[in-house]
């Protein structure tokens, strides 16, 4: 298993690129099995998720090939409509499968999903509405099995917002009969590139963005070409490490109007931010002040950026509080930023930090999920003299090549082999 290894105390500084986002590209991915032919992908981050979301096309029957940022996808009639556990388990995504094969071959077998342990994240939502739009759904020995005649328009109201639910059924919903109206919807940007794609395929999808998305079914979908959007959780995370380390540092080719509740809580923390059509900055900042934060579906702070701005927070001159609302189990990094000797009191979904203003020391840590990761290397950056993360692999599962990124900006940090 992969570790790396932070040297605290550099100043980072530089221009970095976003690369394209992990939770666009792989609904997307997905996307393809609703029409026959040769889909074309750019601007894809060459990432564990995305190697195995392709393993997946590629077991049911598709070929995929990833080269340069191009990612080509053939479809073509599958040979299986299984999803298998020894793939799903792997990657929580891999759920977004069963619209597309409900929606197109009228079946599907698809495996309980796994991915990161923040929380339990149920599927309900998916399976609730695949019923509503008439397929009949069932859970037998760990895999969902779905079978319909043909899916039928209907009117979905989400309890709460679900990002993957409402993929879910915006890809099962265009090839359904009729009309189909999701109530209380994701607003994700991804929710957006997601309907760009459909709608390029010949699907009729309005209103993604907004809590309300219209889709009229179509009898057929073809091949598309497309460009996914720049990952904004990485773009935060980028800009949070030169923050964290009173660096100056410019993400390019990012979409700032994605990154807006993380831009107001850095300028309210004391950074300044300059923001052009694709480009941010963080400005030096020798101090900065303890703010609070709530996590909330977007356009609210997003979850996949609590734990990164946990680490900056721990540098700040008085106390914040942060609380997570989406994930009932985000807090698995708190143990260990305590490690590296951060002042965080957890309260079940609530975590007190109190800034330390410099007194990070390297330890030994653990990386417990995906974000956590990133949490910590950022918390290596300015602990003094070494950190080490282990279980980097979580990393590689939605940062494409962070250590060299890192690196460009002026940081220390080396991956090693075990």
């Amino acid at each position: 298993m992969d570790k790396m290894t932070v040297q605290g105390g550099h100043t980072l500084g530089g221009v970095v690129r976003a690369s394209g986002s992990k939770n666009a590209v792989l609904p997307l991915i997905f996307a393809t099995l609703l029409a026959d032919g040769e889909h074309v992908l750019h601007n894809v981050p060459d990432l564990v998720d995305v190697n195995h979301a392709c393993l997946l096309l590629e077991s049911l029957g598709c070929t995929t090939s990833l080269r340069s940022g191009t990612l080509r996808i053939v479809v073509k009639p599958l040979k299986t409509c299984e999803a298998s556990y020894d793939i799903v388990r792997k990657m929580r995504a891999s759920i977004l499968v069963l619209g597309p094969l409900l929606a197109r071959f009228r079946e599907a077998k698809v495996s309980l999903p796994g991915g990161c342990a923040i929380g339990t994240r149920p599927i309900d939502l998916h399976l609730e509405g695949m019923k509503a739009l008439g397929a009949e759904i069932t859970v037998e020995s760990g895999y969902v099995l779905g079978k319909t005649l043909r899916l039928q328009g209907a009117k979905i109201l989400f309890e709460s917002p679900t990002v993957g639910g409402t993929e879910n059924m915006m890809m099962a919903a265009s090839l359904a009969e009729q009309e189909t109206l999701i109530e209380n919807a994701a607003k994700e940007p991804e929710i957006l590139d997601l309907a760009n794609y459909l709608n390029k395929m010949g699907a009729r999808v309005e209103g993604a963005g907004t809590s309300i998305i219209k889709i009229r079914g179509v009898e057929a979908l073809k091949a598309a070409e497309h460009s996914v959007i720049p990952d904004r959780i990485e773009a935060g995370t980028l800009l949070l490490a030169g923050a964290i380390t009173g660096g100056e540092v410019t993400v390019d080719k990012c979409q700032p109007q994605d990154l807006e509740s993380l831009n107001v809580k850095l300028t309210e923390s004391g950074f300044k931010i300059s923001v052009d059509k694709s480009s941010m900055t963080v400005h030096k900042c020798k101090e900065w002040r303890g703010v609070d934060i709530t996590t909330s579906p977007h356009p609210a702070f997003p979850t996949d950026l609590q734990a990164q701005f946990m680490a900056l927070m721990t540098q700040a001159q008085g106390t914040s509080v942060i609380t997570e609302t989406v994930f009932e189990n985000r807090f698995m990094h708190v143990q260990e930023l305590v490690r590296l000797n951060a002042d965080i009191t957890p309260k079940t979904r609530v975590a007190v930090v109190r800034g330390t203003c410099g007194q990070l020391m390297g330890a030994p840590v653990m990386a417990t999920d995906l974000r956590a990761s990133a949490s910590l290397i950022l918390a290596g950056l300015v602990a003094s003299g070494e950190t080490t993360v282990n279980r980097i692999y979580h990393l590689d599962r939605g940062y494409e090549k962070m250590e060299a990124k890192l690196t460009a900006l002026g940081a220390k940090i080396q991956r090693l082999k075990t």
